[in-house]
């Protein structure tokens, strides 16, 4: 049986050369090689080129690289949730490419499956595939998007057996599991290292053919920044609850619902055993339950898009982020709930770029967009400066075009009835006259 060496951190970041491409796993802090990534930190190797969904947090991960001005680029999904990237952009110090977290995902399995590359229906007819070939293909526009490869992978996992076998805990695979096959040198960080046979072969899912080395490592609360703990108590506007009771109504027992982050994540504190909806979250996970009531955090329990510890109902099952994706594309998900920046007459919604900030952020958003059987947004009827949401063509770049099927505000319910927007419910409080001068869009009215 292969014996893979186990080396000492700094060993191995000097394994990553200046100029190289560094994949690097993780969700957030959640499965990050965080270690790793310090101790590459300490050696201070420059010019390189990051992969991964995104940059850690200030101080924490890839967010330490950062600070010492040694990336030269970032490839990735969501780099808004570390400020420094932000900066770091807006002073011109650094390139990126952003790509939407399924092609994310998916662009890596390709690469480490030796394809060259695929097409998606995600992103297109948005900036982000602006300069990219596209193809219509059975009717949908889709584009194409080159498999992923670097020069070193740093991953984490929660064992290994000396043979290089690997078992992720909870969340924990997120885009580890593929970035194992996607590279010339891949170095996993595992919290324990067992004699083989310790793990059972159907526990097993990274098999040993793709580790070149291990290092082992103890994972802290400190490692684990925003994801530590979760507070039990937090106050919620009475219309944004309102919002969520409303988006409960649309899910029946059974269904298969993705929730984003904001107002949708409401619906999630809505949902009983009763209820029978599964709950999906796009970094790995089937049947999620509510935050944990004891407050504990990501070293005890699986987190959710949001980065938020959430507990397991029974039956839940976790999975990578290229399988999440696949499930979204392949039309598994039955209904998607997402905040919404803009929605217009024709059913398209711009929820991912804000006026004035670097494009820095898509997440899973443009994926689900297309991906889900249907799509609710949730969102404030107006924006702080009273003009509207709902508008006749989106003014904001595009997540995705015709795919709104109901629209919910703290003042109405839209859907698109005979293929026009159609106000079909005033919410609590809300009055006629109230929503038609807050709607720029043109609307008919099939009120009950």
């Amino acid at each position: 049986m292969k014996q893979v060496p186990i080396i000492d951190t700094y060993t191995a970041a000097r394994m990553v050369k200046e100029g190289d491409t560094l994949l690097q796993g993780g969700f957030g802090m959640t499965g990050n090689p965080v270690h790793l990534m310090h101790a590459l930190a300490e050696l201070g190797t420059k010019n390189l080129t990051f992969i991964g969904n995104n940059t850690g947090e200030v101080g924490l991960g890839g967010g330490r690289l950062l600070k010492n001005g040694q990336l030269k680029k970032l490839v990735g999904s969501f780099f808004t949730s570390n400020p420094d990237a932000v900066k770091a952009v807006q002073a011109g110090l650094i390139d990126y490419e952003l790509l939407p977290q399924g092609t994310l995902a998916e662009a890596l399995r390709a690469g480490g499956a030796g394809i060259g590359g695929f097409y998606t229906p995600a992103s297109a007819g948005t900036l982000i595939a602006a300069d990219r070939e596209t193809k219509v293909i059975d009717g949908v526009e889709q584009v194409f998007i080159k498999g992923l490869r670097g020069n070193v992978a740093f991953i984490r996992a929660w064992r290994a057996d000396t043979a290089g076998n690997l078992q992720y805990r909870m969340t924990e695979q997120n885009f580890n599991k593929a970035m194992a096959t996607a590279a010339d040198l891949v170095i996993a960080e595992v919290e324990e290292i067992v004699e083989v046979g310790e793990i059972q072969p159907e526990h097993i899912h990274t098999p040993g053919c793709y580790i070149d080395y291990l290092v082992q490592a103890t994972l802290t609360l400190e490692d684990l920044g925003m994801s530590a703990s979760v507070s039990s108590s937090k106050k919620v506007d009475e219309s944004r609850m309102n919002m969520a009771r409303r988006a409960l109504t649309e899910l029946k027992k059974g269904d298969v619902v993705n929730l984003g982050i904001g107002i949708p994540t409401l619906v999630a504190d809505l949902i009983t055993e009763e209820h029978g909806i599964i709950l999906h979250t796009e970094n790995g996970m089937l049947g999620v339950g509510p935050v944990p009531a004891d407050g504990g955090g990501a070293m005890d329990y699986p987190v959710n898009a949001g980065k938020i510890p959430v507990t397991a109902l029974k039956g839940s099952s976790y999975f990578d982020s290229a399988d999440s994706f696949a499930m979204i594309r392949g039309g598994h998900i039955d209904v998607a709930i997402m905040g919404g920046l803009e929605v217009d007459e024709a059913a398209n919604l711009a929820n991912w770029a804000v006026p004035g900030k670097p494009l820095l952020g898509v997440g899973g958003a443009m994926d689900l967009a297309k991906g889900a059987k249907r799509l609710i947004i949730t969102m404030t009827h107006t924006n702080p400066d009273g003009s509207s949401k709902i508008v006749p063509a989106c003014t904001l770049p595009l997540t995705a075009s015709g795919v709104v099927s109901l629209i919910i505000t703290e003042l109405a319910v839209f859907d698109y009835s005979d293929h026009q927007l159609t106000l079909i419910e005033l919410m609590p409080n809300a009055t006629l006259e109230e929503v038609r001068t807050k709607t720029s869009a043109s609307f008919v009215e099939k009120l009950s």
